[in-house]
């Protein structure tokens, strides 16, 4: 994943700034510093472990709240003097009980990522308290019914109606393509690679036809 040895260290008396990143949603969640031990017990719990400059100590995100940050992915930057980390959020990331320690969203298309998590949280409730789980208790035919309903409105809204109309009729389709992925146990992490794969630049430099 990443080569300790490879980091500037000396830069900053043995610490580097780490930026943990949502891996589903792209926000920024918040910023720690590690030092070699604090990168190594990282690596090895798969969890994301800080050195507490205030408590002279490692520090793991979560090891009270339980909020922990659980590994995606950890990255150098090109001089090795910084760290980006992505991460899935168990929890709340900020200790007065917002996502991210900067109080803001998951930035634009990344927000679909949010959306998911609500959907996937919306599968455990009462089918009488949520249209949600009202949809995904009907299985997959019930929301994909509504994907292809949502879909022709989204049609007649893109020759018909204001920019205004074609957006509501365009985020309905989204949600509901969102319940459907869902009912089939399948990502919107997974559909989005399928689109980077398909659309990577070929040998050749050029990019394949959309």
């Amino acid at each position: 994943m990443i080569d300790p040895d490879r980091l500037a260290w000396d830069k900053m008396d043995g610490l580097i700034p780490a930026i943990v990143q949502d891996s589903a949603t792209g926000q920024l969640l918040m910023v720690g510093y590690m030092n070699r031990q604090a990168l190594a017990a990282t690596l090895d719990s798969g969890e994301v472990t800080f050195f507490s400059r205030s408590k002279d100590r490692l520090w793991r995100k979560g090891e009270t709240s339980g909020n922990v940050l659980k590994v995606a992915s950890l990255h150098g930057d090109c001089d090795g003097d910084a760290l980006l980390v992505l991460a899935e959020p168990a929890g709340p990331t900020c200790h007065l009980g917002t996502d991210s320690c900067f109080g803001t969203e998951a930035p634009g298309a990344g927000w679909l990522g949010s959306l998911e998590r609500i959907v996937a949280m919306r599968a455990g409730a009462a089918p009488e308290d949520s249209y949600t789980a009202r949809l995904l208790a009907g299985g997959p035919g019930k929301a994909a019914q509504k994907v292809g309903e949502e879909g022709v409105e989204v049609a007649l809204a893109a020759v018909s109606r204001d920019a205004a109309g074609l957006r509501e009729e365009a985020g309905d389709l989204l949600f509901h393509l969102l319940v459907t992925l869902r009912s089939r146990d399948v990502s919107l992490a997974s559909v989005i690679e399928t689109l980077r794969q398909r659309h990577k630049p070929m040998r050749t430099g050029k990019e394949q036809s959309a």
